[in-house]
């Protein structure tokens, strides 16, 4: 059972590679901009970024839904941003990621195993992808925003880095070969 979050930047090319990596693998694929309320699309739309308010609740519905398949047994592939190491612990964990100020609790699931996969690459190139890019609600005046916010995920969590300058069939290899080797995968 693999849970994998293809995670960046907005433009990064998380939708098309987890996308590709879900289809070639045979898995589940979900879209977290699928997820964003009205109100988060309304906001990016007008070139406002979302705060951590805005998100977490999203993020804890994404949660939900990978607890939903790791439940079930489903192989499954997210496509989500995923920048900051509290959002991926939301992620893992649920609200009680964010409820860390409280006494420890006895938790109901154990947190999810989660192999993070970080589309890297600098942000002129990304650019060039929003400009290109149509039908998208975040747009390119937000990027830079979207750099600021990104903490690159590092031990000991549970990632890999793959550069976007790649070829398309390329990382989808170097993901692949990544989840079959174990290389990065949790006990």
């Amino acid at each position: 059972m693999v849970l994998v979050v293809v995670m960046g930047v907005s433009g990064c090319g998380k939708t098309t590679v987890g996308s590709r990596l879900a289809e070639k693998l045979g898995w589940k694929f979900y879209d977290a901009d699928d997820y964003h309320s009205l109100e988060n699309k309304k906001k990016m739309e007008k070139g406002i970024p979302l705060n951590d308010e805005d998100r977490i609740p999203w993020l804890c519905t994404l949660h939900d839904l990978l607890r939903r398949e790791d439940t079930c047994g489903q192989d499954t592939v997210l496509a989500c941003s995923a920048l900051k190491k509290m959002y991926r612990c939301v992620l893992i964990s649920g609200a009680s990621a964010i409820e860390s100020n409280q006494p420890e609790q006895p938790r109901e699931n154990p947190p999810l195993k989660i192999l993070f996969v970080h589309l890297d690459g600098p942000m002129d190139i990304i650019a060039r992808r929003l400009e290109e890019r149509r039908g998208h609600f975040m747009p390119l005046e937000l990027l830079k925003s979207q750099f600021d916010t990104l903490e690159p995920p590092s031990a000991p969590e549970n990632f890999i880095t793959v550069s976007l300058e790649k070829s398309l069939p390329e990382i989808v290899i170097e993901i692949e070969s990544a989840i079959l080797q174990g290389e990065a995968l949790l006990e």
